[in-house]
């Protein structure tokens, strides 16, 4: 509505003078301003604000007169009258100037279009020179109380009881009339007037009059503090003619404003409060219609303690009040009470350091033309306070005996709606300030489109202040924005700013103010008239179009607004030349001017316009509505419209006055929808007329009782309408009213209501109840249902479809660090910013339709919004609502809501997120009440796991440990666990370890926080394992965001003995069984693949494992299945016969490394292992290293690069690609700039180690050329080859499989990699005599089948089975005459026989940095970077598997395995 901007101004008079004004009052047109002081009266001008006339009373004038204190313009603005404290009124004329004399001229440089083109021009931009003159003063012979200017009178009250008429002109004798007070009859209404009771008014007088048009009456206050109307009950003022009604129960009356175009006297209380009156039509009586007052819930230091109010000023458009009490401070209210702002409370009461400021005090107030300024006269103390300080920081300021006067200026903008109600500006919230225009900008190329695939989510800021304005629905926004719905959203999420437009200062210069503004439907073209003329501006092509004529520009001046159709402005004008009242539709595309206007001459004078679909609607001062229909025409050379008169409406018998029409609007709804049903395309007709007289909002609907003509028979041109029923009042206090024409079957409900503002009553919405699936209608059931709700912001638009509703809200920001000795204006006042709002209102008319029992409807409507991205907010605040009233009300709720809520939910897919979401921002004291409605936690728990729905499950999970004993918690949470090892969800599996841990340390007394819902960052493992410790179970301590955090972490304590560790070892060990479970489950199945990325995620310490399984699950039993099922998890391909023959030069081994450093080095694979990289290869893994130290120094150096190369790349096979985190950075310098990208997958690619064979590469070999025929085997071999990433993952694979002694697994990695090397190295440690003759047995028969296989199915397996024929020769013999070993022997312990290297530290930590590529100086077993995670040490083995020795050395380092990274 209105709202304010920017600091105030001070405006300093010109001339030295000690007195202070104290009274400010505007002339009809608020174009000049009367202030006055003690013995002065002086004229300023609106725009400049500067000060034209002064008139200083002689000392001997004062001492007849006595003071000035009230003054009042004659309405034609050629008199002022002053009133004097003892009893005088003065006359002035203003007398103006000659055509040419004014005080301030333009002056334009020379060759300036900008000259002087038309008489009367130049005026209108420069401030006009008036004098003053004084005529005969009238001695009233008594204190005047108050004064009123009418027509040609004015009304005086004196301070003994009389009123006095005087005429403006007759000044002399005969033209004055005194009436006594105590001579006209107060009643409590008109029709008890005769001999009902009457007051006493003896010794009372009038202390503040004012007249109100439009009720054609004075609105008083006493004396004695009471209230009254005076009614004339003729023309003329008499007093036999007067009739008083007085308010009942009012007896602290101070001062009173009159509201012309609503019908309403404001009158301030002692109390603070402002009691807005309304006069009864029936029976003359007042009655109160609502309060403007402070609530205790906002301001509730100072609600109480204001004072009595001072002031009371309706805005020019009589569509807001500003209201100042005797202790200080502005506020500003709309019409019907819906509070927009107040300097009691926040930055305006508040300094930034929580100070409190001196409210700003004020004598007087007036508001500028068209309500863009506030004229303030602050009190003397606030002004001398301020000025003092001014004076202090202006060096060249005036000396303190003679301060200068300072009148204060506030700017505010304002809705187009206050004075252009017409339809256009209804889905666009569009602001003008005096200068410029604010609209809310949405993406210009986006045209506005009702189909749900097309639909723009402009202007989209959600705001609401119920505890769920928690971060909440941005992850449903974001979560969304990728669907084709909500393309728009995107661009105009949370999007604050407006689109400004600076209105064109030639126009402006000559016209201001603005009066009119108008948008069109898509937002893109504005249109703006002032005083004369008008002027239109495109978002395409950022101009604007002024007329090119200033003649035809200054012959015109815009009565009834304007609004846009298509491309034309359509614009109700008056027109100076021909004296006639014209519509005129100007096109946009076509130059401004008169020759391309379309022009239809009007009978009477235009005071409303509007536009529905291709009809305009025009209000005219005689109360007759008049319909015309527009049709393009596209015969002539330019484009024009036909404009055609289809009906007249008189509505002068319900009109009483026409100043009293707020807005028309034509438009499609009506009380009757069955009809509708069955033919939707009648739906779109101009079916009624909706009139906002004076706050009633009236319909009038089209009469279908007439014989009803079929529409086929007659013919087009001359299809009468139908006449309009009498009028049907909808609603009282209605500040504005929105309706669409757009039609949309899915959204009928949205679409055809009838949207109401109505002040501190919050909105109302007239909407269809539809029968559903065509039933016939239920007679008892209505048509339509008024259902209000309450928003916290001030709409200004609806976005129908969209369920949102757009608003405006000031928002301050202090500067008072500009504070010292002074405090200049900026320090006191905030600075005002408009900030745009958005509200979703959705829940609010669900609940009330389930609170009618209306469910059914309830259900259509939220099902055809169930698409919109707020959707799942919306149906948690209709929960958190209900649930928060009822289960917090003090009585017993006879019948209870959240039942029905809860029911009406579950009809939805969101119901189980929706309730857990809502508990978990509820606090825990009523979530007994929430699940007595909706259902047991254990039940919803079972049912998200049965819709594979676990991250709601896992909220459910702490809704669980909060309501149940920690036994059911844990059943809970292991179900949850497994699942989710069974579906890979790392981040969930990794807090799941946590919550079972928290669970079994028994410290479940505090309830969890509140988790932010928002999609996971997952750390990766590598902050998880920087506290290595015992078991994996412990190393899940630091991580710290996912789906839901718990404050139970541990951090292990340093030393060997700590309490409750028994508790703990169980749980741990409980936990480890469960993995150690899920990792025999997936080795059982072949799937390698997810084994490596569970391994990886949760840290799983592979290598031991496998120790301990090797001859149990890690055995092969079908060596076929697996090689098959391992090419289809790494997308490897089946090897493919090579057409050359296969003696080539690839078999001498010299090629294929050499191949891998020419094609795919992109940065020297040395330096990847020179950088500090090798210390994240630290901890050496637990291995028996009593057959494994027959490892080749290259396999060594080839499995450490591998480790490398796959630490940093299969993290990236898991789902989740997690965000590097610091523990992770710390590992790179600056040596590897490549690598240090954000995400493991890019490290991966920029990555040159392929394979580990690269170490037997010498440098010099890069120069060799290549042959044809090794050019065709290396493309040959890359096509046998699958992706890069599987093949470091097999690489780390192998290089586990190897170190935990599974040879069969590394029999089949060989030969799907097709590695002679690894074959050679395996069947040499099968030769080892400690290998079990089982093992050896299986490898063996296992080849002969993939022999038989390949040498059916996969010939392209045969050349390299025939490369490596010698080893299988080999492994053949030795498995004729396997050794016989004991399989004890080489059960490999955690702790036992790791090999320290020289520079490792205590308890297994290296801290070797390595200087070159080659191996020197590792760890003979450095354990892998477990697929992106430092390892942690193999769970504990059962403690039968260990020798007491080795729980000894296990003992001692218990606890030290905090490693830290060098």
């Amino acid at each position: 509505m209105y709202f304010l901007t920017g600091w105030p101004r001070r405006l300093l008079c010109p001339l030295r003078s000690a007195e202070e004004p104290f009274h400010i009052q505007p002339s009809s047109q608020r174009f000049y301003f009367a202030l006055l002081s003690e013995t002065q009266l002086s004229i300023w001008f609106s725009r400049p604000s500067v000060l034209i006339a002064s008139y200083i009373e002689s000392a001997k004038a004062v001492a007849q007169f006595g003071f000035y204190q009230k003054a009042e313009w004659k309405p034609d603005d050629s008199m002022i009258a002053v009133a004097t404290a003892k009893g005088y009124i003065l006359l002035f004329s203003v007398l103006g100037g000659r055509d040419d004399k004014y005080l301030y001229e333009p002056i334009y440089p020379k060759g300036s279009p900008r000259v002087k083109v038309t008489p009367g021009y130049k005026e209108e931009q420069c401030a006009p020179a008036l004098s003053l003159e004084i005529k005969k003063p009238v001695d009233l012979e008594a204190p005047i109380t108050s004064f009123q200017s009418l027509q040609e009178e004015l009304l005086v009250c004196t301070a003994d009881g009389y009123l006095h008429v005087l005429h403006w002109d007759g000044l002399g004798g005969n033209g004055r009339k005194a009436i006594c007070l105590t001579a006209i009859p107060f009643s409590l209404d008109l029709q008890s007037a005769r001999g009902g009771p009457s007051l006493d008014l003896a010794g009372v007088h009038i202390c503040c009059v004012e007249y109100c048009e439009t009720l054609d009456g004075f609105a008083v206050v006493l004396s004695d503090g009471r209230l009254g109307f005076i009614t004339p009950l003729s023309s003329t003022i008499t007093a036999d003619q007067l009739q008083g009604v007085w308010a009942a129960d009012v007896s602290d009356g101070t001062c009173v404003a009159v509201n012309n175009k609503y019908r309403l006297m404001a009158f301030g209380c002692a109390s603070g409060s402002v009691l807005v009156y309304m006069i009864d039509t029936a029976t003359g009586s007042m009655q109160l219609s609502h309060k403007l007052e402070l609530t205790p819930k906002h301001y509730p230091d100072i609600y109480n303690k204001t004072g009595p109010v001072k002031l009371i000023c309706w805005s020019p458009d009589y569509s807001a009040a500003m209201v100042t009490w005797e202790c200080g401070g502005l506020s500003l209210w709309s019409v019907f009470g819906a509070q927009l702002i107040c300097t009691l409370g926040e930055d305006f009461a508040y300094r930034s350091d929580g100070t409190k400021k001196d409210p700003l005090r004020i004598t007087s107030m007036s508001w500028g033309a068209e309500g863009y300024h506030l004229w303030v006269l602050p009190t003397k103390q606030s002004r001398r306070k301020t000025q003092e300080e001014q004076q202090e920081a202006e060096s060249s300021a005036p000396p303190p005996s003679s301060p200068r006067a300072g009148i204060l200026q506030f700017h505010f903008i304002k809705s187009a709606l206050t004075v252009n109600p017409c339809t256009s500006n209804q889905e666009q919230v569009l602001l003008h300030g005096e200068d410029r225009l604010y609209l809310t900008c949405g993406d210009t190329a986006q045209a506005h489109s009702s189909s749900d695939t097309q639909q723009q989510y402009k202007r989209l800021n959600l705001h609401d202040d119920s505890p769920l304005h928690h971060h909440h629905h941005h992850h449903h926004l974001h979560h969304h924005l990728n669907s084709p719905l909500s393309q728009g959203l995107s661009t105009l999420l949370g999007h604050k700013h407006w689109h400004v437009v600076q209105i064109h200062s030639t126009y402006l210069e000559s016209n201001w103010p603005i009066r009119f503004a108008a948008i069109d439907t898509a937002g893109q073209c504005m249109a703006v008239a002032g005083r004369r003329g008008f002027a239109h501006y495109s978002l395409y092509t950022r101009k604007w179009k002024l007329f090119g004529n200033i003649t035809q520009e200054q012959n015109m001046t815009v009565t009834g607004g304007l609004a846009w159709w298509k491309d034309f402005v359509v614009v109700a004008c008056y027109n100076f030349i021909d004296q006639q009242e014209q519509l005129r539709l100007y096109q946009r595309s076509s130059n401004l001017d008169n020759a391309f206007a379309s022009v239809i001459k009007l009978h009477s004078d235009t005071l409303l316009l509007n536009v529905f679909r291709d009809m305009v609607i025009l209000f005219r001062t005689d109360c007759s509505i008049c319909l015309y229909s527009i049709e393009r025409r596209t015969d002539g050379p330019n484009p024009s419209v036909s404009v055609e008169l289809l009906q007249e409406v008189s509505m002068s018998r319900y009109i009483p006055h026409p100043a009293l029409v707020v807005s028309v609007t034509l438009t499609s709804v009506r009380t009757e929808t069955g009809i509708t049903l069955k033919a939707p395309q009648q739906a779109c007709m101009a079916e009624s007329i909706m009139l906002n007289l004076a706050g009633q909002l009236i319909m009038l609907q089209r009469d279908r009782s007439g014989p009803q003509v079929r529409e086929k028979d007659t013919p087009t041109n001359n299809k009468k309408l139908l006449p309009f029923c009498a009028p049907v009042v909808l609603a009282q206090c209605v500040e504005n009213v929105w309706t669409t024409c757009r039609s949309d079957r899915k959204k009928r409900h949205l679409l055809e209501a009838l949207w109401l503002s109505c002040g501190e009553a919050g909105m109302k919405v007239w909407m269809p109840l539809f029968p559903r699936d065509h039933r016939k209608p239920h007679s008892f059931l209505s048509r339509r249902i008024m259902l209000p709700f309450h928003i916290n912001i001030y709409p200004l638009a609806v976005l129908f479809e969209d369920a949102l509703v757009l608003g405006a809200t000031n928002e301050t920001v202090l500067y008072d660090g500009l504070q010292g000795s002074s405090e200049p204006l900026e320090a006191l006042f905030p600075f005002c910013t408009v900030e745009r709002t958005s509200q979703i209102y959705l829940h609010h008319i669900l609940r009330q339709l389930l609170v009618r029992n209306l469910g059914e409807q309830a259900l259509m409507l939220a099902q055809s919004c169930a698409s919109l991205p707020y959707f799942p907010h919306v149906m948690e605040l209709m929960v958190h609502v209900v649930l928060e009233e009822e289960a917090t009300s003090r009585e017993p709720i006879p019948d209870p809501l959240l039942p029905t809520v809860a029911k009406f939910i579950t009809e939805f897919p969101l119901f189980l997120q929706t309730i857990v979401h809502c508990a978990r921002k509820t606090e825990y004291a009523l979530w007994n009440y929430l699940f007595a409605a909706v259902g047991n936690p254990k039940d919803l728990f079972e049912e998200c796991l049965m819709a594979q729905d676990l991250d709601t499950a896992a909220s459910y999970l702490i809704i669980l440990q909060n309501m149940e004993v920690p036994a059911v918690s844990r059943q809970h949470a292991t179900l949850l666990f497994n699942t989710a090892l069974e579906q890979g969800k790392w981040d969930l599996c990794r807090h799941m370890i946590r919550f079972l841990k928290a669970i079994g340390s028994g410290e479940t007394e505090t309830p969890p926080p509140t988790p932010s819902t928002q999609e996971p960052s997952s750390t990766g493992g590598f902050e998880f394992f920087r506290n290595r410790s015992i078991s994996l179970s412990q190393s899940a301590d630091s991580v710290s965001t996912g789906k839901f955090s718990l404050q139970k972490t541990f951090s292990m304590p340093a030393g060997p003995s700590s309490k409750g560790r028994d508790g703990e070892c169980a749980e741990n060990m409980y936990i480890d069984i469960m993995l150690w479970r899920h990792a025999r489950r997936l080795l059982e199945q072949v799937r390698l693949r997810d084994l490596g990325c569970f391994s990886a995620q949760l840290g799983f310490e592979l290598i031991g494992w496998l120790c301990r399984e090797r001859n149990r699950v890690a055995r092969v039993d079908d060596y076929v299945s697996a090689l098959k099922r391992l090419h289809k998890d790494f997308l490897w391909p089946f090897p493919v016969v090579p057409a050359a023959n296969l003696s080539s030069p690839l078999k001498n081994g010299r090629c294929r490394p050499m191949l891998t450093t020419r094609l795919l080095k992109s940065q020297s694979a040395d330096s990847l292992l020179n950088s500090d990289m090798d210390t994240a290869l630290l901890p050496a893994g637990p291995a028996d290293r009593t057959w494994m130290d027959g490892l080749s120094q290259s396999s060594k150096d080839m499995d450490a690069a591998a480790a490398a190369a796959a630490a940093t790349a299969s993290i990236a096979s898991g789902q989740h690609v997690p965000q590097t985190h610091d523990a992770f950075l710390s590992l790179l310098t600056n040596k590897v700039e490549e690598y240090s990208v954000g995400s493991a997958t890019d490290l991966t690619e920029s990555s040159s180690v392929v394979d580990g064979d690269w170490t037997m590469v010498d440098e010099n070999s890069s120069t060799l050329s290549l042959s044809q025929a090794e050019l065709e085997h290396i493309s040959m071999e890359l096509a046998n080859k699958g992706p890069h990433k599987s093949q470091v993952q097999l690489r780390y694979l192998l290089h586990v499989f190897t170190e935990a002694g599974c040879l069969e697994w590394c029999v089949i990695i060989g030969l799907i990699l097709r590695d002679a090397n690894v074959i050679k190295q395996t069947v040499g440690f099968l030769a080892n005599p400690e290998v079990p003759a089982e093992t050896l047995q299986s490898v063996r028969s296992g080849l002969l089948a993939v022999d038989a296989w390949t040498a059916t199915d996969c010939l392209g397996y045969k050349a390299f089975l025939g490369l490596i024929q010698p080893h299988l020769q080999q492994l053949m013999a030795s498995a004729a005459a396997p050794a016989q070993v004991q399989p004890e022997a080489f059960q490999p312990s955690a702790g036992q026989g790791a090999k320290l290297c020289p520079g490792e530290g205590p308890g297994g930590a290296t801290s070797t940095r390595q200087e070159d590529g080659g191996g020197g100086g590792r760890c003979a077993a450095a354990a892998p970077l477990g697929l992106l995670t430092l390892p942690s040490l193999e769970p504990k083995p059962p403690a039968e598997d260990r020798t007491p020795d080795q729980a000894e050395e296990r003992g001692e380092e218990e606890g030290a395995y905090d490693c830290t990274l060098s």
